[in-house]
């Protein structure tokens, strides 16, 4: 270090830890991982040679295109869905998709690895949902342990029988009868 350059703050760590975290939560981060980490195996295995001595071992097959084709994919797929947090539902589908078609095409899935990896990993980017914005709640919440506030009742008719029993609220008299409008 130079006696320019101002030494790194302390708390600088902290903060931008706290960023990366504030990041993370805010998109499917650990599925984009195990898929991202699910391409490797099923790439690597079929080009793998082990040496035994002087003895070769090749795990090459006649689909290590398919092999590198479902790996890359895999990769690209972990990526989008930490950056493009919009696509989880697609990511994860055709990650599911592609660690079963790993199965036959790439020596069983990396040896199992990566089609686990890939399996798990899409089913968490499919059931990944963006938590809910904190409302600012403008006076004192409900007090914990009280009774929950009652519903409306229908109006009741002149000899205390309730008019109406539809609970929908579609009915003649709103003018909706079971149509909804999209607007």
């Amino acid at each position: 270090m130079s006696a320019e350059t101002p030494a790194a703050d302390p708390g600088q760590f902290t903060h931008r830890r706290l960023q990366f975290r504030a990041w993370r939560g805010a998109r499917p981060f650990w599925a984009g991982l195990y898929v991202l980490l699910s391409g490797l195996p099923i790439m690597y295995f079929p080009y793998f040679h082990l040496q035994l001595g002087h003895l070769t071992l090749a795990m090459a097959t006649t689909a290590g295109a398919g092999s590198l084709i479902i790996g890359v994919l895999l990769i690209v797929l972990g990526v989008s869905l930490w950056f493009q947090k919009h696509v989880r539902t697609f990511a994860g589908v055709a990650a599911i998709l592609l660690a079963l078609v790993s199965l036959p095409v790439s020596n069983f899935g990396g040896f199992i690895v990566g089609f686990l990896l890939a399996l798990v990993g899409g089913a968490m980017a499919v059931a990944w949902v963006p938590g809910a914005e904190p409302e600012a709640q403008a006076g004192p919440g409900p007090v914990k342990g009280a009774a929950p506030e009652a519903a409306p009742l229908p109006p009741q008719a002149a000899d205390g029988v309730s008019e109406s029993y539809d609970l929908s609220g579609t009915s003649p008299a709103n003018e909706a009868n079971g149509r909804h409008s999209a607007g």
